[in-house]
């Protein structure tokens, strides 16, 4: 019988309707964020692109699930939003690198970053 390994924290990073789109916010290399992101996790996390998650306001919008180890230490999943540049992909990286919801406290300056949704919202991505 073989033990499979404990999964990983999974990044959903939301490209839909504002997210990704330079017309909302110009100047950031929309299309080379996602390939940065999982370069900086080096493999300690899933990555995957996602529909509009709704939170348009919020715009360029990642949730960081956390990983199976995270949840039974009482991690939840963290919404952050605005994020728009090298310097935040790098911290979101470097807290998941180090565990992630649950097991890593985040750096202070995603506290910038993090807000809540509804339950709505939240219960659509979970399905």
């Amino acid at each position: 019988m073989t033990r499979e390994s404990p999964a990983p924290c999974r990044v959903t990073v939301c490209r839909g309707c504002c997210c990704g789109d330079p017309r909302k916010i110009p100047g950031v290399d929309h299309a080379g964020q996602l390939p940065r992101l999982r370069a900086a996790l080096g493999g300690s996390a899933q990555v995957r692109a996602s529909d509009c998650l709704d939170v348009c306001d919020q715009a360029n919008v990642m949730v960081v699930q956390p990983s199976s180890a995270g949840r039974a230490a009482g991690g939840r999943p963290v919404w952050l939003g605005l994020v728009n540049d090298d310097d935040a992909l790098e911290d979101i990286a470097g807290w998941i690198r180090a565990g992630g919801p649950g097991l890593a406290d985040p750096p202070g300056v995603l506290d910038l970053y993090e807000f809540t949704v509804s339950r709505r919202v939240r219960a659509a991505l979970e399905d």
